[in-house]
């Protein structure tokens, strides 16, 4: 399927960019070229493994193995030898790729022999996997995410009817592509034949050269990048600056709007092949707090909702994944395990992970409002809220922050804004949060450090 969409671009725009500095007939014939070498290396195997950081030659290995209609698991780099064993072995793939010599090089494949007898086949194939993906693991295992051909044609056009497309789009794709953040950009972009500009790694001086000369039009951003940025910004000609991923703090979204930035909430995870609900918040800044509204075929549900009609979110569309590899089936709905609710214009609002939420003397603590309080203070650059257990009350908020204020001020600080039950009974400084490779605050390695003195 992924294929086909490289063979149409080819043929209706062969000279316009796709990747880099690469138009789209460049790239139709490098990925056919690279299929052949890839060939002698997969042809006994249903799934391999491609290991390395983001780069124009990863774009285009993933390209040649969708041509081959191998199923292609994308392996996060920060893996330790013994986890990447783990997931080899439970996934059971016996070849492997990599940018160095920890598996097959891609250097070694790239100059290799062409097989004669490889074969891009171009047959729809909906139902095949095409792509495998773990989820993030903020607070616990790995869990694999099969995505197939029909979940990618699904997502690629119902963001295309919110998102729109222009001729002159060019989308930053630096998030990593063993996320789906990343990888849905490169997905998103082929199917509406437009240009990525992509990165190893996140290069701030550069990015900022890019988007204020105008030849970036499009970005996809966690909030701890974009706030990297956005400050710096002078003049753009951004149409689409869309930022999930993780909590995302209401002063962000404010500078956003004073500096004309279109910022896009978004909402969606591996599960859902990334983006589910979003909007633009220029265009209804009244919903500022909320994460969208679903794309076209999504159909939200609250479970289990209390009386204020917050529950457990539960998504139904052809997006979402048909279950993860070696579990049961998701029939129906998914529980996305976020607690929430949908106004009555079908906006939906994310308070917390259901996990995350805390249980204090009968009351619910939801860590997002403490942190959305905090980041409002222009002290604080960074902040997590997570539960410590407590004989009296069950368990109790405690604070980790970095930020040049002391205990007593940010107390101080907390006390008018919250009631008492929601102040952090613990407060710990650090140089920096712990993050994945997306951005996203490890809150699992945070609650460890509760216990510490």
């Amino acid at each position: 399927m992924v294929v086909n969409w490289l063979k149409k671009q080819a043929l209706e725009k062969p000279h316009k960019l796709f990747l880099n500095e690469l138009s789209f007939q460049e790239v139709d014939r490098r990925v056919t070229d690279l299929a052949g070498r890839i060939y002698p290396f997969v042809k006994a195997e249903d799934r391999v493994a491609l290991y390395a950081p983001n780069s124009v030659d990863v774009a285009l290995f993933f390209l040649a193995l969708q041509a081959l209609q191998i199923e292609v698991f994308m392996m996060n780099t920060r893996l330790t030898a013994e986890e990447r064993a783990k997931k080899l072995n439970t996934l059971n793939i016996r070849v492997a790729f990599s940018d160095d010599d920890t598996f097959i090089p891609l250097a070694r494949v790239l100059a290799g022999d062409y097989d004669e007898q490889a074969r891009c086949r171009e047959e729809e194939a909906p139902e095949k996997i095409a792509v495998i993906m773990d989820t993030s693991a903020t607070s616990g295992d790995y869990k694999s995410v099969p995505l197939r051909g029909k979940q990618l044609d699904a997502h690629v056009q119902a963001s295309r009817q919110v998102l729109g497309v222009r001729e002159e789009d060019n989308w930053l794709l630096v998030l990593p592509m063993y996320h789906i953040g990343g990888l849905a950009i490169l997905m998103r972009s082929l199917y509406n034949g437009t240009r990525v500009t992509l990165l190893g790694k996140f290069a701030e001086e550069q990015i900022i050269k890019w988007i204020e000369e105008g030849s970036l039009t499009m970005l996809s951003l966690v909030p701890t990048l974009l706030m990297r940025i956005v400050n710096r910004i002078r003049q753009h000609r951004l149409r689409v600056v869309l930022v999930s991923g993780e909590f995302i703090p209401k002063s962000l979204v404010e500078i956003c709007l004073e500096k004309r930035i279109p910022i896009y909430k978004s909402y969606g995870m591996t599960e859902t092949t990334s983006q589910c609900t979003t909007f633009c918040v220029a265009e209804n800044p009244a919903k500022l707090d909320s994460v969208g509204l679903p794309l076209p075929g999504v159909t939200l549900r609250i479970v289990n909702p209390d009386g204020e009609g917050i529950g457990e979110v539960s998504i139904q569309s052809p997006m979402v994944m048909d279950g993860y590899l070696g579990k049961e089936a998701v029939e129906g709905f998914l529980n996305t395990q976020d607690m929430g609710y949908v106004d009555e214009e079908g906006y939906l609002y994310i308070l917390d992970r259901r996990r995350d939420i805390l249980i204090s003397g009968g009351e619910n603590i939801y860590p997002q409002e403490i942190e959305q309080v905090l980041y409002a203070h222009p002290e604080i650059s960074e902040c997590a809220i997570v539960g410590m257990k407590d004989e009296k009350w069950g368990q109790v908020p405690v604070l980790f922050v970095v930020s040049s204020l002391g205990d007593e001020e940010l107390m101080d600080y907390l006390a008018g804004k919250l009631a008492r039950y929601k102040l952090p009974r613990k407060i710990v400084h650090l140089r920096s949060l712990p993050r994945n490779a997306t951005g996203k605050i490890l809150k699992k390695n945070l609650a460890e450090l509760a216990y510490a003195d």
